[in-house]
């Protein structure tokens, strides 16, 4: 079994926890109590805490890394970094939202107090597979890409990925399209987030 020694934040996290280092069979047993350690650890750490909130952020439908990645330099965080940790975020529903959303939403679309919602959802991924088959002369990869690459408002990896579905395009041609879709569209607010970020620090300056 590999030592834990040289993984600093393990040892922090025996340390807090109290658990014999020594004992490297101890950690399989104590996995729940480390863990707990862990959170505690990333919530007493300013910098993990700010990266957990871009992460979580790129998640969100709508958003996405389109907004964490400004929030991550409204934050001071390292450009590059909250660039793969908001990368990361956004790909993570991917193919949940491909494999099951739409039969959620079809489910849900004439249930009471969901059924609008779902029915908004179902819309709006319908509108955005217009406009995939509208630009479709290029390739419906291509214009799947640049759908969720090109950050416009009612564009991104949720809706893209669900107009994905709804024109059953295969999964593997619909995750890859929609990650580089997803690396465009973070470099362009990449760019934009130091452009904006930039000026206004040469402004305060």
């Amino acid at each position: 079994m590999r030592s834990v020694r040289g993984d600093s934040w393990l040892k922090q996290a025996y340390g807090c926890s109290g658990i014999d280092v020594s004992d490297r069979n101890g950690y399989l047993r104590d996995t729940y109590k480390i863990l707990k350690v862990c959170l505690k650890i990333v919530k007493e750490n300013a910098m993990l805490k700010k990266y957990l909130i871009v992460f979580l952020v790129s998640m969100v439908p709508l958003i996405e890394l389109r907004g964490a990645i400004p929030i991550s330099q409204g934050m001071g965080l390292p450009i590059w970094t909250s660039y793969v940790v908001s990368i990361i975020g956004n790909m993570v529903p991917v193919p949940f939202i491909y494999l099951f959303a739409r039969k959620i939403l079809e489910w849900g679309a004439d249930k009471p107090v969901i059924g609008k919602f779902f029915t908004f959802c179902l819309e709006k991924g319908k509108k955005g597979g217009e406009k995939l088959q509208e630009k479709a002369g290029r390739g419906l990869f291509v214009a799947l890409m640049l759908f969720v690459g090109i950050p416009l408002p009612g564009t991104g990896a949720w809706t893209g990925t669900l107009a994905a579905s709804l024109l059953d395009m295969k999964f593997k041609d619909s995750v890859i399209a929609v990650m580089l879709g997803v690396l465009l569209a973070g470099i362009i607010m990449m760019a934009a987030s130091m452009g904006v970020f930039g000026a206004a620090g040469a402004l305060l300056g």
